[in-house]
């Protein structure tokens, strides 16, 4: 994919080596970050470090997610997170808030089972494979992040005040990300990626500075006025 090409399901060579070289020097900046959270989350309460999780990949193969683990272990509940949920610790409350936890996604990337930028991985048991709006999404390796992502930042919040969060999040959460998701790949471009990289980490530093509006101005286009008759 060149500097202006559109997206395509399988980026080029080039972009593929300049990603993974970003991911290693991602990993080697993060790395005093990653010891002082896994020396917490293990003082805290002596559990794992690492969170694993299955996740539905491009082609809609399996592949296993890593996390810096942010809730308790062993206890059941829902298969999504929202505000106010027992299962999170102390650490782990922070280490969302600052989207620290998926720092260990760049191993993910280095092992080519996710991009940087990508629609977001999701359990299986929200995948719709007859769907064809499912079918399009799982032609283009998952990401970290995307312009769904980053619009949707506030979904735990969102989440912790509906009736039913899981409910919620599949009828609306979850059709509005695939729609955003869809959008932004179909005219993506590696220069876009790369704005949008630099905005996931800033709003990753800095949550409250988001700008919802400045990001569709920004990625998705605007459409294109009626000539008149």
């Amino acid at each position: 994919m060149n500097a202006v090409g559109r997206r395509r399901p399988e980026p080029s060579l080039g972009w593929r080596c300049f990603e993974k070289a970003a991911v290693l020097g991602g990993l080697i900046v993060s790395l005093p970050a990653l010891a002082a959270a896994a020396i917490a989350i293990k003082m805290e309460d002596g559990g794992p470090v690492f969170f694993r999780q299955s996740r539905i990949g491009r082609h809609g193969v399996p592949f296993q997610l890593l996390k810096l683990r942010s809730m308790t272990t062993g206890r059941p509940g829902a298969t999504i997170t929202a505000a106010g949920d027992a299962r999170v610790t102390p650490i782990g409350k922070f280490l969302r808030k600052y989207k620290l936890d998926e720092i260990p996604q760049l191993w993910n990337v280095l092992r080519g089972d996710m991009s940087l930028v990508g629609p977001r991985p999701e359990l299986a048991v929200y995948i719709d494979r007859n769907d064809a709006q499912w079918q399009e999404i799982l032609q283009f390796r998952p990401g970290i992040t995307d312009l769904a992502t980053l619009l949707h930042r506030d979904e735990e919040t969102i989440l912790g005040s509906a009736e039913n969060p899981e409910q919620f999040y599949r009828q609306s959460i979850l059709p509005a990300k695939l729609s955003l998701s869809a959008q932004y790949m179909r005219q993506s471009s590696s220069w876009q990626d790369l704005k949008l990289i630099l905005w996931t980490i800033r709003f990753s530093l800095l949550p409250s500075a988001i700008n919802r509006q400045r990001l569709v101005d920004e990625f998705l286009p605007s459409p294109e006025p009626r000539r008149g008759t």
